[in-house]
């Protein structure tokens, strides 16, 4: 099993609260250190956040076209797949059987991509929507 910056951050969040429990027993100097905790957790976060941010944001603004497009052009690809679905509600309406064959087919097509896939694609298309909201709320974009 493969173990994640949260897991070590839950594991180490679980130790602490551990000597938090042992070290203060009286309830008010628990929840200040328990506040603290919360607070370095949220840091914690926060930095791996910015530290992803700055990849997408780097890769965005790299004078490279082919970067710059690749991500773009992927979700293209994938907007043309969700629009197929109109023409298939079209032929289901006239030949159901035919319809009903491709939509089989275009299924298992579908459940052969890896899950691994699937992640990096939701991963890029929100890391893309995130950087461009940044860069129009900075009035970067044109």
């Amino acid at each position: 099993m493969a173990f994640g910056i949260d897991d070590a951050i839950a594991g180490a969040a679980k130790l602490i609260d551990d000597g938090i429990n042992k070290i203060w027993p009286d309830p008010a100097q628990k929840a200040s250190a328990e506040a603290m905790i919360i607070k370095a957790q949220a840091g914690a976060a926060l930095s791996q956040l910015q530290v992803s941010l700055s990849a997408i944001l780097a890769e965005a603004q790299s004078p490279d076209k082919w970067t710059s497009r690749a991500r773009p052009s992927f979700l293209y690809v994938v907007y043309v797949l969700i629009l197929a679905g109109i023409p298939m509600g079209v032929l289901w309406a006239f030949e159901p059987a035919y319809a009903e064959r491709v939509a089989t087919g275009l299924q298992r097509w579908l459940a052969a991509i890896p899950d691994g896939l699937w992640a990096t694609f939701g991963l890029g298309y929100s890391g893309y929507a995130v950087a461009r909201s940044v860069e129009k709320s900075k009035g970067v974009a044109k």
